[in-house]
């Protein structure tokens, strides 16, 4: 019979996951025993994704922000230190601010406007206008900042971040001086010394102040690449795509994690006989419509997944094909005629018109934007997500 159903994705619920748990066996056993008490089948080209998060919890991968402020003074020296574009997060920035503060005397914190890197808003672009403000050149003070745009709370947490990272750092033990602006080199007329914290445009940023004349210059990814005092760290990562654990703890993103997808892949062969893909997924790689933040604050969606996720879709617009080749036939006959379309497509359907419209992305980033918003960031309890059908098409 037919199948009726194309692309289904479900969110597998497992036991909490502790350091040193066999994440492999619990993720088998938990969507085998979905499996059984759902009744589907695993099929070959399912892929399986767990979240980053419970994967850096099996190891471990933990550290506090005494260890972040001990690389930071290491590594930048421990006195004025130039903080600059880092995104405005109570979990995602605001526990490594505090340990970079720890590992200095002095922080100038630049912040870029209107808005950070992911797209949280300091400022509307509307209040920058009226205020005749260029934020590709101008650079303000905090009291400018105040006199033109007073208290900005942020739409959807109620914080002000200007204010609240401030008050952070000083707890922290640091003078605090706050600007700003969007272009790199300015930080250089307060210190030569720069952690630049922005995630994607991290290496621009990096070779324009070095060729700028910065003394030292680090980026996220380089504080906490190896332990501190038995910590735990990231070799390729650092500190991007760290959460808040505690008051006083970070969860690092996941260390090296390939042999656990393909050791769940193995297991799900021998004990099925299917062929599955295997993926670790943080955030997706979308953006609200309505608060304009772009999710992706992870410095990758997947670091680590099994070879057949490599690549990119390579499909034809079934539209355009019933709108344009096809558009005098109708019922069994273009059905019939769209079917023998897909199974002759090229294996590289770069600039044909008929895969227009298709989301030319990574398959991991589809694939793992599909699996963030299914096991969501609350209580649903399902850190792991079934897909099944992905690489289905109309003529399956």
């Amino acid at each position: 019979m037919e199948r009726k159903v194309g692309t289904i994705s479900r969110g597998i619920r497992c036991p909490i996951i502790r350091e040193g748990d066999n994440l492999a066996n619990i993720v088998v056993e938990s969507v085998l025993d979905a499996a059984t008490s759902e009744g589907f089948e695993l099929r070959d080209r399912d892929v399986i994704s767990l979240t980053e998060s419970i994967v850096a919890r099996a190891q471990g991968n933990y550290a506090s922000v005494e260890a972040i402020a001990s690389d930071v003074r290491e590594k930048l020296g421990g006195e004025t230190i130039g903080v600059i574009f880092p995104i405005l997060s109570r979990n995602r920035f605001a526990i490594c601010l505090k340990g970079i503060a720890m590992g200095a005397k002095k922080v100038v914190l630049m912040l870029s406007y209107p808005s950070d890197e992911v797209g949280n808003q300091l400022v509307s672009l509307d209040k920058l206008d009226e205020a005749g403000i260029n934020p590709y050149s101008d650079v303000l003070t905090l009291e400018k900042y105040r006199e033109l745009f007073g208290e900005n709370k942020h739409e959807f947490t109620g914080v002000d971040y200007v204010e609240y990272y401030g008050q952070l750092i000083r707890e922290a033990g640091a003078e605090v001086e706050i600007i700003f602006a969007n272009n790199p080199r300015t930080i250089l007329d307060y210190t030569k010394n720069v952690m630049t914290c922005d995630i994607h445009t991290r290496a621009r940023t990096k070779r324009i102040l070095k060729a700028a004349g910065a003394e030292r210059v680090c980026g996220m990814d380089d504080i906490l690449t190896a332990p501190v005092d038995g910590s735990g760290c990231n070799e390729r990562y650092g500190l991007l795509g760290s959460n808040k654990s505690t008051e006083g703890m970070i969860k690092l993103f996941p260390r090296e994690c390939r042999d656990l997808v393909d050791e769940i892949q193995k297991q799900i062969l021998d004990k099925t006989g299917k062929h599955v893909e295997v993926m670790v997924y943080g955030d997706g790689a979308f953006k609200d419509p309505q608060g304009k933040i772009w999710e992706l604050a992870d410095p990758v969606v997947s670091p680590a997944f099994t070879d057949g996720l490599r690549g990119t879709p390579n499909e034809v617009k079934l539209k355009y094909l019933a709108d344009n080749d096809f558009k005098d036939l109708s019922g069994e006959a273009l059905k019939e005629a769209i079917s023998k379309r897909i199974k002759e497509k090229s294996d590289n359907l770069v600039g044909d018109m008929a895969s227009q419209g298709t989301t030319p992305r990574q398959l991991t980033d589809l694939i793992g934007s599909l699996c963030d918003l299914t096991s969501g960031s609350g209580d649903k309890g399902t850190p792991v997500v079934l897909v099944q059908g992905y690489f289905d098409n109309y003529t399956n």
